[in-house]
């Protein structure tokens, strides 16, 4: 391999001859949706085994192009490339390389966040941001720049990568450092410079494989801004289930839940004397949802019931309370397939930020949600840090609310579309990776480094190799 110097872009490029070899590789036509199981397309899924095999699919992607694709949790179109060619990119799943005194790993862009879990945590290291699932690639986190309970403290994903190698549209691999236009417009960009081949994680260090965990209810949106914001300093991870139905003095009402790694000291007296701290991922597993759930079964009154148990069940204040990861972090992945529980109708999931100084926004929105009975039972509210580089990544410092919604719910699309407007007013912006439905005319207001990603893209990839529905319907 021949290592050539791109002035241009100030990145290392390797030419590979091996690239132009005939590859046999495992071909299939799929339809394919978002988590959301809305707006489905048919591809042909393309399952590249080699990095060798990953260029080859490119090259051959024909018209319509091609666009990798993880383990399919973006919750929109934003992995369907309806007409073209998907890269499955699951079977380049080897960690290559685990530095243990450093805490840094090498390993391909199909590996998962879980198997990156199973094979850290008992060296004592720890993936540095994760979402509401593990089973996320690591191509996956830098391509939506993920972003975890850990934001205000630790920003999104891309900000732990020390390199990562980049297939572009020419047929070259870049190796591609932060700090450089290329980095930032992949980091968040979608899938839409290039295929990430293998990426250079920093670690978190930790003592055990348990969480220390405080949780508090919170009787209005007031009360649980006050909190976090007097608060959220003092730990790592912080989120608040919201109750979205709640009306009246407790409109907002929320339970708050945050915490950090459990020291080894925090361990019960049994654990310490064993001398031995629990380093160990084994995630528990419930049944699977059902393959059919009636259509409607997640409707006001449903949610409601589930809302009050909720906000009932939880603690007025308990803490330092002792939990395994997955419960902390991961909780739905204990219910596989739980996003059948929508029916086939599927579900959008909504997710905006608005800026400190835009709480009279957030109240707003959360009002208008609540008037409107928008049945969603996992809504969450989180502070956002600093914002992070990357052109397209959606955090800025403020506040995020998530919510799923049932796509059938009557008028759902126009009622969305005037909360964007109410978020664009407040210079805010929607989440690409949650998207599914955003009017492209108000992506240039939301993502004032838009142009700037055009200009690259178009310079890096004239002729559209890679593409997706995402970028179709959004002039990407």
């Amino acid at each position: 391999m021949a290592a050539e110097t791109d002035f241009e872009t100030g990145v290392d490029t390797h030419v590979d001859s091996a690239l132009d070899t005939d590859v046999d590789i495992d071909i299939d036509i799929d339809t394919l949706t978002g988590w959301g199981r809305t707006a489905p397309t048919h591809a042909r899924v393309i399952r590249p085994r080699t990095y060798d095999e990953a260029a080859a699919a490119v090259r051959a992607c024909g018209a319509r192009g091609s666009i990798a694709r993880g383990l399919g949790r973006a919750y929109g179109d934003a992995a369907q490339n309806a007409g073209g060619s998907v890269l499955d990119m699951t079977a380049l799943a080897r960690i290559r390389a685990v530095d243990a005194e450093a805490g840094l790993v090498v390993c391909d862009a199909g590996v998962s966040l879980h198997h990156l879990m199973e094979v850290l945590l008992p060296l004592g290291w720890f993936v540095p941001v994760t979402p509401g699932t593990r089973y996320v690639t690591v191509g996956g986190a830098v391509g939506a720049d993920i972003h975890g309970k850990n934001h205000h403290v630790s920003g999104s994903f891309s900000r732990h990568v020390v390199s990562l190698d980049l297939l572009t549209a020419d047929g070259r691999v870049h190796t591609v450092a932060p700090g450089t236009p290329l980095f930032d417009a992949t980091a968040g960009g979608m899938g839409l410079t290039g295929v990430i081949l293998s990426v250079t994680l920093r670690l978190l260090p930790v003592e055990t494989s348990l969480m220390s965990v405080d949780t508090e209810r919170a009787t209005d949106l007031d009360d649980l801004m006050a909190r976090l914001t007097a608060t959220d300093h003092r730990y790592r991870y912080s989120v608040a289930w919201i109750d979205l139905l709640a009306r009246g003095a407790s409109t907002g009402r929320a339970v708050l839940t945050r915490g950090d790694h459990a020291p080894y000291d925090a361990l019960p007296v049994r654990a310490r004397r064993a001398r031995r701290a629990p380093l160990d991922f084994r995630p528990g597993q419930l049944p699977p949802a059902p393959a059919y759930v009636p259509e409607g079964l997640l409707g006001r009154t449903t949610v409601g019931l589930f809302n009050e148990l909720w906000y009932r069940k939880a603690p007025r204040r308990s803490t330092g309370r002792l939990q395994r990861l997955s419960s902390f972090f991961h909780p739905l992945d204990g219910v596989p397939h739980w996003n059948r529980v929508y029916g086939r109708g599927g579900f959008v999931q909504y997710q905006f930020v608005v800026g400190d100084g835009q709480e009279e926004t957030l109240r707003r929105v959360v009002r208008r949600i609540a008037t409107r009975g928008c049945p969603s039972f996992l809504a969450v509210l989180k502070r956002f840090g600093e914002a992070d580089p990357g052109w397209l990544s959606f955090p800025l410092p403020g506040w995020t609310l998530a919510l799923d919604i049932p796509a059938s719910l009557s008028g759902l699309g126009a009622f969305l579309d005037e909360l964007d407007e109410e978020v664009v007013a407040a210079g805010g912006r929607v989440y690409l990776a949650k998207d599914s439905r955003l009017r492209p005319e108000l992506l240039a207001a939301m993502y004032p480094r838009l142009a700037d990603f055009r200009e690259l893209r178009a310079a890096l990839d004239p002729h559209s190799v890679f593409m997706s529905d995402l970028a179709r319907r959004l002039d990407l």
